[in-house]
């Protein structure tokens, strides 16, 4: 059988502070975020399933990743838990603010990976997740591939 790569992509604002970092990011700011997210599987052979010639439904991909990652971090700050950016997004918070706090440094390589981790186990299996690629700017992305991390 011929396995088949399928992608789709999702924007959503982010804000967020690297502490301890020695430049810029060191302060809350924001990014226009451009998440890929691509699954690797087989088409369905079956003439019956309306699923029939597809891998996996862009619109099952999207319910997952717009649940798991868009609807949590869109127009959210990302502070972590363990900085004094605490107490500012605890007080950020009170005043109706999207504040999540992460037990991770939030880099866009290490949002990456929570992402993984949230979609990964919500796809079917009969698809596997191959890559998430995530821009935070337009010329700066990170990436994770399953092949390197077997």
């Amino acid at each position: 059988m011929n396995k088949i790569r399928v992608t789709k992509s999702f924007n959503f604002e982010t804000a967020h502070a690297l502490y301890g970092y020695d430049g810029k990011c060191k302060n809350i700011h924001g990014h226009s975020y451009k998440l890929f997210v691509t699954v690797k599987g087989t088409p369905i052979q079956d003439s019956s399933n309306p699923k029939f010639g597809m891998v996996i439904d862009f619109g099952d991909i999207k319910k997952i990743v717009k649940a798991e990652v868009v609807d949590k971090f869109d127009h959210a700050i990302l502070l972590n838990v363990n900085s004094p950016h605490k107490e500012l997004g605890e007080n950020l918070m009170k005043e109706g603010h999207k504040v999540i706090f992460t037990d991770y440094q939030p880099s866009c390589e290490n949002m990456l990976i929570d992402m993984v981790n949230l979609i990964g186990p919500q796809l079917n299996k009969m698809v596997e997740l191959q890559s998430i690629r995530l821009h935070e700017t337009e010329t700066s992305y990170a990436e994770w591939l399953a092949e390197d991390n077997r």
